[in-house]
């Protein structure tokens, strides 16, 4: 992490470079595109975790299916 004199001379680059006036600006858009990156990062994880949990709901439905069938046929060689 990067201590106050190493913040003061990369703030006094940043104002040479950009000038004092494009600074606001240039910071504005930097925190909208982290927070939309934020947002797309929060839906992708949201999506995989409905994908895994319909996963394992199908999972538990198709082992019902199984043992029903395994029942019926169980039952119709019996008699």
């Amino acid at each position: 992490m990067p201590g106050t004199t190493e913040m003061m001379v990369i703030l006094l680059i940043a104002v040479l470079l950009f000038g004092a006036n494009k600074i606001p600006k240039l910071a504005r858009s930097t925190g909208e595109a982290m927070g939309e990156f934020q947002k797309g990062r929060e839906e992708v994880e949201q999506e995989l975790e409905e994908m895994r949990d319909g996963g394992a709901a199908e999972g538990a439905d198709a082992s019902t299916v199984d043992s029903s069938e395994s029942t019926e046929t169980a039952t119709e060689t019996e008699t």
